[in-house]
């Protein structure tokens, strides 16, 4: 990948916004993807089956996901 902002890193920030983990997968990330996944639904299913304010949680680590697909810089 190029650097902030290069077309790939767009693409990994708009794949993250759909299925959080998928942007850092995209850019061959496969443990973030994974922590980035699992945390970030796993907050959803706590606050659905809660109905507590975890949601509130998931949706800033969310967009967390978003914005380190879009910022990383590949070696």
């Amino acid at each position: 990948m190029s650097g902030r902002g290069s077309g790939g890193n767009v693409i990994a920030a708009i794949c993250s916004f759909f299925i959080a983990g998928l942007g850092q997968l995209v850019q061959g990330r496969l443990l973030a993807a994974i922590l980035f996944f699992i945390f970030i639904y796993g907050l959803y299913g706590i606050s659905f089956i809660t109905l507590g304010l975890t949601w509130v949680i998931g949706i800033i680590v969310h967009l967390w996901c978003i914005i380190d697909a879009a910022r990383f810089k590949g070696d």
